[in-house]
């Protein structure tokens, strides 16, 4: 089974609800944009049932190249990680 398409997501909301698609496109567009200024700002976005954003700092660790096996230091960075919520859990598995 393949994945729903961005304008695939977009219809189905307009199907459901007596929205346009151009309507739900921006609100689409709007939580994506309220997302990622969310996260940058206090480090967190809720998804209310779904999940959430989370910036997280990860620690510079020790790797191993692949292709040599020789050790390499991977520096410290920042990652957004998607913690799904557990009523999404329960209700998918």
């Amino acid at each position: 089974m393949a994945k729903m398409t961005k304008s695939q997501t977009i219809a189905v909301l307009a199907d459901k609800t007596e929205l346009s698609k151009k309507q739900i496109s921006g609100v689409l567009e709007a939580i994506v944009n309220l997302a990622y200024a969310e996260v940058k700002k206090s480090g967190v976005f809720v998804v209310p049932g779904i999940g959430k954003l989370v910036k997280v700092h990860r620690k510079e660790r020790m790797g191993r190249n692949p292709a040599t096996g020789a050790s390499i230091k991977i520096p410290a960075k920042t990652v957004v990680k998607f913690r799904v919520a557990k009523a999404a859990k329960e209700a998918v598995l």
